[in-house]
């Protein structure tokens, strides 16, 4: 099955680069490109993408607010990925707090993207956890630990090891668990955090401080 992308940046040899990218993947193609935020709700309705690459910043809506009310609007909104010159802008880490689902940057290596679309679609690993922990490091968390989201100690241990960058495989070999245990698992944690994929659950667990950037 294609994965269908949507570009969103106000860079035309960015979308271009990006375009040339995609379509030479066999598995991905671009159904469409946008050079503000604003023009996102009306192509995202028409073209229904599976992943938006959002630049996350733009001179009229900026990738924060696009994101934002996508997540707020569209019963099932594509995954985002932002995509940023620096990797350290706060930017990046309001947006994932919107609800993004992962970030890259605009010197990221053609396999890099390819590569994250394909991660973000498949749900089922975070992408680039070190660089998530870094910009979490920047945030000090502000809330109480997950204290009222009655997670059992395996969804704990199973929500440590998500923010960890491991995938579902490796959570399994970890727990000495089988796949589709730790797949109900991480739909629990997923359910419990009210969060849409693994990427919001690890940023509620950042925020809470129920994990920590020292590990």
């Amino acid at each position: 099955m294609s994965v269908g992308v949507l570009l969103v940046d106000d860079e035309p040899l960015i979308r271009a680069g990006l375009r040339a990218i995609i379509n030479s993947e066999d598995d991905l193609s671009v159904l469409g490109e946008a050079a503000d935020g604003a023009e996102v709700p009306g192509l995202v309705a028409r073209l229904r993408p599976d992943v938006v690459l959002m630049d996350v910043r733009m001179p009229a809506v900026d990738g924060i607010r696009a994101t934002t009310h996508l997540m707020s609007t569209v019963d099932e909104p594509p995954k985002v990925i932002v995509v940023t010159t620096f990797e350290n802008d706060d930017y990046v880490y309001d947006a994932l707090v919107a609800g993004a689902s992962g970030f890259l940057l605009k010197r990221a290596r053609p396999e890099e993207i390819v590569a994250a679309i394909r991660t973000v679609v498949t749900g089922e690993s975070l992408l680039f956890p070190a660089a998530i922990r870094r910009l979490a490091a920047q945030h000090p968390p502000s809330g109480d630990g997950l204290a009222g989201a009655n997670l059992t100690e395996r969804e704990r241990e199973v929500l440590r090891l998500m923010a960890a960058g491991l995938s579902n495989v490796e959570i399994a070999g970890e727990l000495y668990l089988g796949i589709q245990t730790v797949k109900t698992h991480v739909g629990n944690v997923l359910a419990k955090l009210g969060a849409r994929d693994r990427t919001q659950a690890v940023i509620r667990a950042y925020d809470s401080g129920f994990v920590t950037p020292a590990g």
